[in-house]
């Protein structure tokens, strides 16, 4: 059965290798935010013959086809996550590199709410909160 992302990949018409399929699954199976260096050293467990410059073209095609999203959480990295279906932010844990997924309803109609008042409707946005952990907590 295949994954998530290469589902996506057949539905787009892109060519799927053994490799491409590799990172596919390396990628839906990520419950972190992994990086090319991360997700390369995933697959060459899977498939040694896999190199880095493969793993880069293939996330950068994946990306062009608006499978993958790149975040630059401020740590020197570009790292992916499967398109989402649905909006959601980032807390990034600046001790750790912890990122952790959420949403919420105040702060989306609060940007909607200042867009309207100054003349603009939302049609797109991020956001990223970094943070440490409270002392004690």
């Amino acid at each position: 059965m295949p994954d998530r992302i290469e589902k996506l990949c057949n539905e787009r018409g892109l060519r799927m290798t053994e490799q491409r399929r590799t990172i596919a699954r390396v990628l839906s199976e990520s419950e972190d935010h992994p990086d090319v260096e991360q997700v390369y050293r995933r697959a060459v467990e899977r498939d040694p013959n896999i190199s880095i410059s493969t793993v880069y073209r293939t996330v950068r095609l994946f990306e062009e086809a608006n499978i993958l999203h790149r975040h630059d959480f401020g740590d020197g990295r570009s790292r992916y996550e499967e398109t989402p279906e649905e909006h959601h932010d980032h807390l990034i844990d600046v001790q750790t590199g912890e990122v952790i997924e959420f949403r919420n309803d105040e702060i989306e109609q609060l940007q909607d709410r200042i867009a309207a008042e100054l003349g603009y409707e939302i049609v797109d946005h991020r956001l990223e909160l970094y943070a440490r952990k409270k002392k004690g907590a």
